[in-house]
């Protein structure tokens, strides 16, 4: 954990950041902004599968994981860190390479950490499959206490039913594993910041949502 806290007045301090790795269309907007926005170059970057019966992920992010150009990023760059470290041969190789997902076969997690590889590839880049014991949000909140992650960045759908079921209770209880809406209980309970992330369309920027602040809309 020391090496996650690391730096000095003049240097920025290295973070673990943590991105909840599914083969759905949430996780490849979620790992869009960490990329994108939220990574910087001194930092490390871990992708977390936790094992369990997903669907189809075939063409889950091909349409969707495109990662912008630098002219793009520049114009957010007063609230994106991480928007400065891309340029324009790294997002088009990225964007390439999303491409290539769905076409096939093959490793969703892998696909994701080779993307995460080419649009930021100063970046420590470590991709895990937990399993899954229990409810899926304490299993994500456990391995991220035991790594020392400083930030998890996850996928959010929202919908009136995981607003009414997927809120904490005070002190952090779960109120059962099925009506458990998992970014909503990371969100309330994580003890380092989480970061639910939605994107609204292709160019039409994210809503993001943490403990202290709720629909904060950031354009792409």
């Amino acid at each position: 954990m020391e090496d996650s806290r690391r730096g000095s007045s003049s240097t920025p301090q290295s973070r673990r950041i943590m991105v909840i790795a599914d083969p759905t269309r949430e996780s490849a907007a979620a790992l869009q902004y960490a990329l994108s926005h939220a990574v910087l170059e001194q930092d490390e970057l871990i992708l977390v599968h936790v094992e369990n019966n997903g669907g189809s992920w075939k063409n889950a992010f091909s349409s969707f994981l495109r990662l912008p150009s630098s002219s793009s990023s520049s114009n957010t760059s007063g609230s994106s860190q991480g928007a400065a470290n891309f340029n324009a041969s790294t997002a088009n190789a990225a964007s390439s390479l999303a491409s290539e997902i769905g076409q096939g076969e093959g490793n969703f997690l892998e696909h994701m950490r080779r993307i995460s590889e080419t649009a930021q590839p100063k970046v420590p880049v470590h991709a895990e499959c937990i399993t899954m014991e229990g409810i899926k949000a304490t299993a994500i909140l456990l391995h991220g206490e035991k790594l020392g992650v400083d930030v998890i960045i996850i996928g959010q759908r929202r919908t009136i039913s995981s607003s009414l079921l997927g809120s904490r209770r005070p002190g952090g209880s779960l109120r059962g594993s099925k009506g458990v809406d998992t970014a909503e209980y990371l969100i309330e309970n994580s003890k380092c910041t989480c970061v639910g992330v939605q994107k609204k369309g292709q160019n039409g920027g994210y809503v993001l949502n943490t403990k202290t602040h709720k629909n904060f809309w950031l354009l792409a």
